[in-house]
């Protein structure tokens, strides 16, 4: 099943909760659970297939099937309960080494690696929303990632087990304003304002469920700059599984449907590992197979305060 957190593109919609069954159908499952977090908490897949079959059938469903264009698909938990992103693709830390002259630690053969990110109203985004161009950067990045959300509650969650905990999988455009997080990371913490503003953490266009994915670690993911593909890699390359994650994440840490784990970069997936930057106006496309197609347009810089332009932000 895929499913959506959708508004009507009226001023004041509510936010409600969908299903896209076709390439460009979304049923209206609100009658079934009020949000993506309830939806898994009452585990309502059942009740959800049952609702979709009976207003595909009725001959008036006018006021419960809305066409894709006719919607906006905000992040499918526009409200996550948490965030922690990973960064567990090989070839990306080798470009990393490579580029920062670092070689990549010992320990992140042995154990998963991830921060915290934001999950405030603002920085959460979906799909067609226009990412910001902070007031303190000039070389804003994309990143090509993907994530799973936990669909149930688990502590101390065994690696066999971990699948079972995961609700589904989506796209994960990890905006990045890379000159203020490098400085931020001198500092040994960071990322924070090098990936904390509105609209950075963009999510979507849907949650496809594990039963459509098959196996998840064979897609092909791509990313498209106005058209034009600046990255075609593989899930294949992940070091570490989402299973692994989930289990290292939930040792002495409960976990609760609507939590996020982002994979981190796949390799050559920003503009930092390609030494290309993107501008003003351009289109972003991020694509993994069995899932769709995430897109946004970069929005215009901020005007950058006296203040912080005196203090060399």
């Amino acid at each position: 099943m895929k499913l959506v957190t959708f508004q009507t593109k009226s001023t004041e919609a509510t936010p409600r909760l969908g299903a896209w069954i076709s390439s460009d159908r979304i049923v209206d499952l609100t009658a079934v659970a009020p949000d993506m977090i309830q939806f898994f908490e009452q585990n309502c897949i059942a009740d959800a297939q049952k609702h979709i079959n009976q207003t595909v059938d009725s001959g008036d469903a006018a006021d419960s099937i809305f066409p894709v264009a006719d919607v906006q698909l905000l992040a499918p938990f526009p409200r996550p309960a948490s965030l922690r992103d990973f960064g567990v693709f090989k070839t990306h830390m080798d470009a990393a080494a490579r580029i920062t002259g670092k070689e990549i630690s010992p320990e992140w053969f042995k154990l998963p690696n991830y921060y915290r990110g934001s999950t405030s109203p603002s920085s959460i985004a979906g799909h067609e929303a226009v990412v910001t161009w902070p007031n303190y950067t000039e070389k804003l990045d994309f990143e090509l990632e993907w994530g799973v959300y936990i669909g149930k509650i688990g502590k101390n969650i065994s690696i066999e087990e971990a699948p079972e905990y995961i609700a589904g999988y989506t796209i994960y455009n990890d905006i990045s304003a890379r000159d203020i997080q490098f400085r931020h990371m001198t500092m040994a913490l960071g990322p924070a304002k090098g990936k904390d503003f509105d609209n950075s953490n963009i999510m979507g266009p849907c949650l496809v469920t594990p039963d459509q994915i098959g196996d998840p670690y064979n897609l092909q993911m791509i990313a498209r700059v106005n058209g034009e593909v600046w990255t075609d890699g593989n899930t294949s390359d992940m070091y570490y599984s989402f299973a692994e994650m989930i289990s290292f994440v939930s040792q002495s840490e409960t976990l609760y449907p609507g939590e996020f784990l982002g994979s981190g970069t796949v390799g050559k997936g920003c503009g930092w590992e390609l030494d290309r930057w993107i501008q003003p106006g351009d289109v972003i496309e991020l694509e993994i197979e069995k899932i769709g197609l995430l897109r946004n347009r970069i929005g215009e810089p901020e005007v950058n305060p006296a203040e912080w332009t005196e203090k060399g932000l």
